[in-house]
């Protein structure tokens, strides 16, 4: 069958091949139905014409409309070329003087010169669309839209403003010849392409308009009303069959993927929790209530821990381990660096003296004689609970009776990495999955990052512990700063200062550690300091060593980059500084905020930053002066930096790509979206009724095989 040519973009009027292949490239429209999938970001009101005299210079856009009094042809030195008999060699700008009852601007133009003069006639009146800026005091626009009065561009509500690239306006695909080539491709699939993508019962129940008024509206909206319409519908469909996947994956693996039956408690956990010198919050209380349910099921649990820094996530693991156990099987905790697993191993170790539950530790740098008697433990079932790094995938670890998975900080292990483990489950029955994080992540994140797991939150502290006061400062009170700390070791405590890089950049004005490094050993010499230094670039044993030093004490401060972001428990350091704050995203300064606090006394966290800050950067940091809620930061961190750019590392990548809806913004229909998608599936688990076959359709489609956040594999 001949392909339709009226299809292909580059039959499009103003398009072409040179064109349609920059579309592809740039904005990932190969296609005509992939190309009206392409959306404004933000509309303007081409409908208001604004005076001359009353141009805001503020304004992200405005329009004016003026008669031209005079052009005039500039060299690079700023003056007059005769227009006439110009030397293209030495023209550096067109400046067009318009004018209106009101007054006069200056339209500006670098590029389409020799154009711009034949078409802007001395006399002629002309509607100019463009950011109003301010040069030597006098208001202009530097290559505005121009269109004549009469055109009817004005006359519409709203125009829509599409994402550019550089190389899509050197190819003079300005915002105008977008619209015009958008109008255009709707005209060619109106009747060919736009297939509705939702069944007839899911947007009558639902209250949606059609397919074909939503992307007709969405481009060229007739009215506010309109807009809405048209951006809830698109914006619903596109959350609604990434929930759908999601969910369709977490069902299909519940009734396919049996779990082991663990119905027991056992003497070891009632001994642990009968021990415990303190009560467990209600939070810690439910979520090993949620634990418990999941392994007694006989399904496989596959299970999300999320929990603030020091909420008592450890203890909570510390329990299920002990559930495994009284049910006769082994668990594994696997933690991303060294120094995290031994503080693991050391506290479990601590809450089940009393338990006769033997525990051990594997990692990198686990002596010959050592490893080989700890793998025959754990090979023979006389370990219970091993704690390690990735040394626990190695090929020879082998388990007797493997029922519970515990990775620490998921994030950091790469999928083949855990594979590996999943794989040394002896029998092929998988263990139970308890992932967890101390990287507060947004509701409407882990809904979508980790929608096919069940997701337990511990969102209570426990009682007494001190919160962090954060402080801001300048670079004039850093003598201040370096005598506080001076204090703080005087009375046997510790300090982080921590960097945004390694070595100095001469494109950005931030602190580096290198020089840093070489002011803090000067401001602390040795004797009677001890400064050690932790970084990236560092080798795995120079990084162990010093830092071990510093968490032994044998060291007063540690000078370190974000590599001590996570794991690192230090109750003895009571102070963290923070060179170049605003070099870092909200959730990562809560993560280092974290790592302090975490003993009785009262700790610091002190924010050392420039006198200037950006509009944004001065909230962000404002904003961690004012709370300690890892939630609540985490939600406004992205809301202001987008899910894509969290720092902390919440994310490796949403399961599809989002074309309209934004996790940021849209919550509210993420969560109906969910609810909806559950309702379906709980009617027609397999989507094989009639009316779904719409829906397994969509689900086919390549975007939609993601990667599996759920389990080991």
């Amino acid at each position: 069958m001949q392909k339709d040519r009226k299809l292909e973009i580059q039959f499009l009027k103003g398009v072409g091949p040179k064109r349609a292949q920059l579309l592809e490239s740039e904005l990932g429209a190969g296609t005509v139905s992939g190309l009206i999938r392409v959306y404004p970001y933000k509309y303007v009101d081409r409908s208001v014409i604004v005076p001359i005299a009353g141009v805001p210079v503020t304004s992200a856009s405005v329009q004016v409309m003026g008669k031209v009094v005079s052009c005039a042809l500039l060299d690079k030195s700023g003056k007059a070329v005769d227009i006439d008999s110009p030397k293209p060699d030495s023209i550096s700008r067109l400046c067009v003087t318009v004018a209106d009852d009101t007054g006069q601007m200056e339209m500006v133009f670098f590029k389409g010169i020799k154009y711009m003069i034949s078409k802007l006639q001395t006399g002629r009146r002309f509607i100019f669309f463009g950011k109003p800026t301010l040069f030597n005091g006098r208001v202009n626009m530097v290559h505005p839209e121009i269109d004549d009065p009469g055109s009817g561009c004005q006359s519409g509500t709203m125009t829509g403003v599409y994402p550019s690239t550089e190389k899509l306006k050197n190819a003079g695909i300005t915002g105008k010849v977008m619209n015009r080539i958008m109008a255009e491709a709707l005209n060619n699939v109106a009747v060919n392409e736009i297939t509705e993508t939702l069944p007839e019962y899911v947007i009558k129940e639902k209250g949606l308009v059609s397919l074909t008024f939503a992307l007709n509206n969405i481009h060229f909206p007739k009215d506010v009303y309109a807009l809405k319409k048209a951006e809830y519908r698109l914006k619903f469909e596109e959350l609604f069959y990434l929930q759908l996947s999601l969910l369709k994956q977490k069902y299909i693996r519940s009734r396919n993927e049996h779990g082991i039956l663990m119905p027991k408690v056992g003497d070891a956990f009632n001994v642990c929790y009968n021990g415990l010198p303190y009560s467990l919050t209600g939070a810690q209380k439910r979520v090993i209530k949620e634990i418990r349910s999941d392994m007694m099921s006989g399904k496989q649990m596959n299970r999300l821990l999320q929990g603030d820094v020091g909420s008592g996530k450890t203890m909570v693991a510390v329990l299920s381990a002990l559930l495994a156990y009284g049910n006769g099987y082994q668990t594994c905790l696997m933690a991303p660096t060294e120094v995290l697993a031994r503080q693991h191993y050391t506290n479990i170790v601590k809450y089940l003296k009393d338990t006769g539950v033997n525990v051990s530790i594997l990692t990198g740098t686990t002596r010959t004689a050592e490893r080989r008697q700890v793998l025959a433990d754990l090979a023979e079932g006389r370990t219970g609970i091993i704690v390690g790094t990735h040394a626990l995938i190695e090929d020879n670890v082998v388990f007797s009776r493997l029922g519970l998975a515990i990775i620490d900080e998921q994030h950091r292990f790469g999928v083949e990495q855990r594979s590996r483990l999943w794989r040394k489950c002896p029998d092929g029955v998988p263990p139970h999955i308890l992932v967890m994080t101390a990287t507060p992540i947004p509701r409407t994140l882990a809904m979508t990052l980790y929608g096919d797991l069940d997701v337990s939150v511990i969102d209570e502290m426990p009682p007494g512990r001190k919160p962090v006061q954060t402080i801001q400062i300048t670079e004039r009170k850093r003598l201040h700063l370096y005598q506080f700390i001076r204090d703080q070791i005087a009375a046997g405590r510790q300090a982080f200062i921590v960097y945004p890089m390694i070595f100095i950049n001469d494109k950005v004005d931030y602190k580096n550690l290198e020089s840093g490094y070489e002011e803090v050993v000067e401001a602390f010499p040795f004797p009677p300091y001890k400064v050690a230094i932790v970084h990236g670039q560092q080798s795995d044993e120079d990084k162990s060593f010093n830092m071990n030093a510093f968490v032994a004490g044998r060291a007063n401060i540690l000078v370190s980059t974000t590599v001590i972001e996570v794991g690192v428990d230090v109750p003895n350091a009571t102070v963290m500084v923070i060179e170049s704050p605003e070099r870092f995203g909200l959730s990562q300064l809560h993560q280092l905020r974290g790592r302090v606090g975490r003993g009785g006394g009262e700790s610091y966290c002190i924010l050392v930053r420039p006198d200037k800050l950006s509009d944004e950067s001065k909230k962000r940091i404002d904003l961690l002066c004012q709370t300690e809620d890892g939630f609540v930061l985490a939600e406004e961190d992205m809301k202001m930096r987008g899910p894509g750019d969290l720092e902390g590392t919440q994310q490796s990548g949403l399961p599809i790509e989002l074309s309209i809806a934004s996790l940021a913004k849209d919550g509210g229909i993420l969560s109906e979206a969910r609810d909806y998608a559950t309702r379906v599936l709980e009617q027609d688990p397999d989507l094989s009724q009639p009316r779904n076959y719409q829906l397994t359709q969509e689900l086919r489609k390549d975007k939609y095989f993601h990667k599996d956040y759920s389990k080991i594999s």
